[in-house]
């Protein structure tokens, strides 16, 4: 007989499955691990002029240069469809939170050609002072595996076109 017969195995075997659980739900997390972006833009405008040109849930259509349409559902809360101009994509966003008294709204994607999931956002409009506003678009998702690079530099190419474009169209 071994001098290892006697020595209990189970222990062991529970350590390690144990350390196997914990490298599994570590790589299990890494790999889907939320992303977060933020853009600011100080622009010409009182909060309450910069929010009635930026407020209304479709007026994105005038300042977001990809899109062509936005159809909203008249629900409460609202959904919106935006098309690009090309017609070749179309996201679904519903509104989640909207405060107009403190200048800001969220949304979440329900559907996008983007390769991401549980994407939420908030545009907010705050004193600068001065006559100026700032706009903050802030974002939160969790990019489609191996298309992280992707997805970062789509939203962030979004967030910077829509401001550039809010802060062009406020200085005429």
């Amino acid at each position: 007989m071994s001098k290892y017969m006697n020595k209990p195995i189970m222990p062991i075997t529970m350590r390690f499955a144990a350390h196997c659980t914990v490298a599994f739900l570590a790589f299990s997390v890494s790999a889907a691990s939320a992303a977060t972006l933020s853009r600011s833009m100080d622009v010409k405008g009182s909060p309450s002029a910069v929010w009635s040109a930026i407020g209304p849930f479709c007026a994105i259509k005038e300042w977001l240069p990809p899109v062509g349409a936005c159809i909203e559902d008249g629900k409460s809360p609202p959904t919106r469809t935006l098309v690009t101009k090309d017609g070749k994509a179309a996201f679904v966003e519903t509104q989640t939170a909207r405060n107009d008294a403190e200048f800001s709204y969220s949304y979440a994607f329900l559907s996008s050609p983007l390769p991401v999931t549980n994407y939420t956002s908030t545009i907010k409009v705050t004193a600068k002072g001065d006559g100026f506003s700032t706009i903050t678009w802030t974002g939160s998702y969790t990019p489609d595996q191996g298309k992280e690079k992707a997805a970062s530099e789509a939203l962030n190419g979004v967030y910077e076109a829509g401001l550039a474009e809010i802060k062009a169209r406020l200085a005429k």
